[in-house]
């Protein structure tokens, strides 16, 4: 098991590292820096001005370590340190931090609605396969996955806001704001979940095992619940991870929407004003998240299952 952890412990801190590179890459695939961060009534002065102070006018190799370690009043990206926001003018990482708490709470809350709805739909699906709740799930599940996410929060919008006025459209001032970006992030989670869900639960209850509790007169209940449902769960945990890290860095289009204050709205708006501290401090943060999500359910499954090899 330590071996297992450790080689993915050095496999993370690879990704990382490309991330890193993505990161420092992202800004001059748009061109020359200053051209981009620039006014455009600067002058030619003024733009060399800029590129020394900013290190812009070195080797790229040079650049990057800069990046890595810090140039002037910069720490340096692995002490944190992205400069200063172009249009705020206060460190990237502060307001990327700012906005972060919104995210969780829209991801978390998305998640808990897809397992709360996945797996007791999933679980009476496999339960009850070829009835008509097998085929309301599967149908359910596939309109979950077909609904783009700006459609699916417009006629959420149209429909509890607009039409019943019973919830806001925009905003983050208390419980009620959260309900519709969390369907709208969450619905497409859990039809993914309900679809592991489901295989998994019919490929274990045809299990030898299974057919063996039954016959010694084990409660369908606890057949369910004990036994088939645990080892059904490996997959099922790994997708929920995986999940919560895609909706951390993925709720962009759902923020926009209801104009959540979350990482993902700022990114937008950072992006339409050239904001490029923010938007790589906030790739950086996310990618180390998603990352680390990974570790952990990486971590849990060789737990769950005992055949994993760890050497």
């Amino acid at each position: 098991m330590r071996a297992y952890i450790i080689r993915r412990l050095l496999q993370s801190l690879i990704v990382i590292k490309v991330v890193l590179v993505v990161v420092f890459v992202m800004l001059h695939l748009t061109g020359d820096p200053a051209d981009v961060l620039m006014p455009e009534d600067s002058t030619l002065e003024d733009v060399a001005e800029f590129k020394k102070a900013m290190g812009f006018d070195k080797p790229l190799h040079v650049q990057y370590f800069n990046f890595l370690f810090g140039f002037g009043k910069s720490k340096g990206v692995l002490r944190g340190d992205f400069g200063f926001s172009f249009r705020h003018e206060l460190p990237a990482v502060d307001l990327v931090f700012e906005h972060f708490p919104a995210t969780i709470d829209l991801a978390l809350v998305a998640v808990i609605i897809s397992i709360v709805v996945a797996l007791p739909t999933g679980i009476l699906s496999a339960t009850f396969r070829n009835t008509w709740i097998d085929y309301v799930s599967s149908i359910g599940s596939m309109f979950g996955q077909s609904m783009p996410n700006f459609w699916l929060g417009l006629m959420l919008i149209l429909i509890f806001a607009v039409g019943l006025d019973l919830l806001p459209t925009s905003g983050y001032e208390g419980w009620e704001y959260i309900i519709l970006p969390a369907l709208t992030a969450g619905l497409y989670q859990t039809a993914r979940i309900m679809r592991v869900v489901r295989s998994g639960m019919l490929e274990v209850l045809g299990s030898d095992y299974i057919q063996t509790a039954r016959s010694k007169g084990v409660s369908e209940y606890l057949v369910i619940v004990r036994h088939a449902l645990k080892n059904a769960s490996i997959p099922v945990v790994t997708l929920i991870g995986l999940e919560l890290g895609v909706l951390l860095g993925g709720t962009v289009v759902t923020e926009a929407v209801f104009a959540w204050p979350g990482v993902g709205f700022l990114v937008i708006d950072a992006i339409n004003n050239q904001d490029y501290p923010v938007v790589q401090a906030a790739v950086t943060l996310l990618a180390l998240i998603f990352v680390g999500i990974n570790l952990i359910v990486d971590i849990i499954y060789a737990w769950l299952d005992p055949r994993i090899v760890y050497g």
